[in-house]
């Protein structure tokens, strides 16, 4: 493979997402601290977007240390012309074989992964030859015969178009990349399946680093996505969950067998926290090849923050995120009209950019007009949290799913206890993980997910009572110091990446 032998631009090659620079969110911040943290690592970049209008402004200004970036959108796999002489070589035992890794019902085997995965990364599998050849149309239908329980071919059809030509566009990515020394993935799904390909190609470690889960999130997405069109199931089959769709669940199954491919490619494996290692290895994740590394803060940078705070509990509760549907920024709200009903004084803030969903926005200022919130609830927008986060009573995280969100220590760090949903590790982070973190005591209160009854009764008994809420504030700010620092952290990945690139 001719990028075997090229001279690597960069130590790293970061596969990212969604995310960094593009995105601002809490992966998007720990990448770019990565960044800076590691200023004698040189990282190139390949930024994988969706639809390429989305990511039209960088969101971060980029490190001298980072000396390459390129970005890929994966519609544009969508629109690829037909090239008119294409030699379709693709043989039909393979495109069978890349089907079937993808969409057969019976878990693959890690050797079948290995052998598409090097179909793909060799260029045996292009995407001129699963869009247009004969073989690829034979392999198709006889999958659609003996496996699709939705009668609709239609639908079976442009589902599998749909999932497949991604990843052949990433193929195509893989084999004109620059090389780097070892490859760095922050999620599984397209990023790290890039990874495994680049793996194939370069003969370096890869490293993957789950913040949360993203087999579980786009589990999540596909059971609220209103954009796949469901017909009848077949009387005969019996292997879908009910109420679950075919098609639904084809999309959930192309997801997972990616999960698989990324898992068994992975040289390390790094999870935020452990229940969250316990769910990987239950995805497919080799137990040998996990660890857990936390998320860390630069507390230098938070010393100002927490100084700058006025005596007292400021009477205000504040949601730090983006406004989308995933941080359930309706259940604050609903929460906040019960805050506002036994604390008229109390003010709602939601800080965070708005530009993701455009129509979730659009629903949530409703919401606040027809709950009667509209002179106690302000969007802010985005703002520097080290300037919002001192004026606050109280941090509300009430997402629907998070891993360990750098939020809660960033609150901690400047001072603010924090009221959070049960998802993720917040739990831990709040109430203490081993006997001697859960000794130092509750840094705010943990409530159910969508339950904004709860979240509001947790805000107001900690505005309304000092003594609890400084002995929150207090134990946060121990917790942050002992166990989530950025220097723990950085260390820890110093130490990963030196053993990849030395064995490489």
């Amino acid at each position: 493979m001719p990028t075997e032998n090229q001279t690597p631009v960069a130590d790293v090659c970061l596969l990212l997402e969604g995310t960094w620079p593009y995105v601002r969110g809490g992966v998007s911040s720990w990448i770019h601290q990565m960044i800076l943290g590691l200023p004698e690592v040189t990282f190139s970049v390949l930024f994988i977007g969706g639809q390429r209008e989305a990511y039209e402004q960088r969101r971060y200004e980029i490190p001298a240390n980072v000396v390459h970036i390129e970005e890929v959108f994966l519609a544009d796999a969508w629109h690829q012309p037909k090239l008119r002489h294409a030699r379709h070589t693709a043989s039909l035992e393979e495109l069978s074989a890349f089907f079937r890794y993808l969409h057969h019902p019976d878990n693959p085997t890690p050797e079948a992964g290995e052998r598409v995965l090097d179909a793909l990364a060799s260029g045996r599998i292009r995407l001129d030859d699963v869009l247009y050849s004969r073989a690829s149309w034979t392999a198709l239908t006889e999958s659609y015969r003996q496996y699709c329980a939705d009668p609709s071919f239609i639908n079976y059809f442009w589902t599998l178009r749909t999932a497949q030509s991604p990843l052949l566009l990433l193929a195509d990515v893989a084999r004109r990349l620059p090389r780097a020394r070892m490859l760095h993935s922050i999620s599984t799904g397209y990023a790290g399946l890039l990874g495994g390909l680049l793996k194939q190609r370069w003969k370096c470690s890869f490293l993957l680093s789950e913040h949360g889960i993203y087999t579980k999130e786009r589990k999540i997405d596909l059971a609220q996505a209103s954009w796949i069109e469901e017909t009848s199931q077949h009387p005969l089959n019996d292997s879908l969950d009910r109420g679950t769709g075919y098609i639904r669940q084809l999309w959930v199954r192309f997801f997972e067998r990616i999960g698989y491919l990324v898992y068994d490619s992975a040289n390390r494996i790094i999870a935020l926290y452990d229940d969250n290692r316990q769910r990987q290895i239950k995805e497919g994740a080799p137990a040998e090849r996990t660890e857990v590394i936390p998320n860390g803060i630069n507390l230098d940078q938070w010393r100002q923050a927490l100084d700058s705070r006025a005596a007292g509990i400021p009477p205000v509760v504040g949601l730090i995120g983006r406004v989308v549907p995933i941080k359930d920024v309706k259940t604050f709200l609903r929460a906040m009209r019960g805050v506002v009903t036994a604390m008229p004084h109390v003010q709602g803030w939601i800080v965070g950019p708005e530009e993701e969903d455009p129509d979730y926005v659009a629903e949530c200022r409703s919401l606040v007009a027809s709950l009667g919130l509209e002179d106690r609830v302000q969007f802010k927008g985005f703002q520097r949290i080290q300037d919002v986060l001192p004026h606050m009573g109280l941090m509300v995280l009430t997402s629907i799913s998070e891993a360990q969100p750098l939020v809660i220590l960033e609150a901690w760090a400047a001072g603010t206890p924090v009221v959070s949903s049960d998802v993720g590790s917040c739990r831990e982070m709040i109430e203490g993980g081993d006997t001697a973190d859960r000794d130092l005591g509750r840094a705010g209160e943990v409530v159910a997910i969508a339950d904004p009854q709860a979240t509001a009764q947790a805000i107001v008994d900690l505005l309304r009572d000092p003594d609890r809420w400084q002995a929150a504030q207090a134990v946060g700010l121990a917790r942050v110091h002992r166990y989530y620092t950025e220097d723990l952290m950085i260390e820890r990945y110093r130490r990963l990446y030196h053993n990849a690139m030395e064995a490489a």
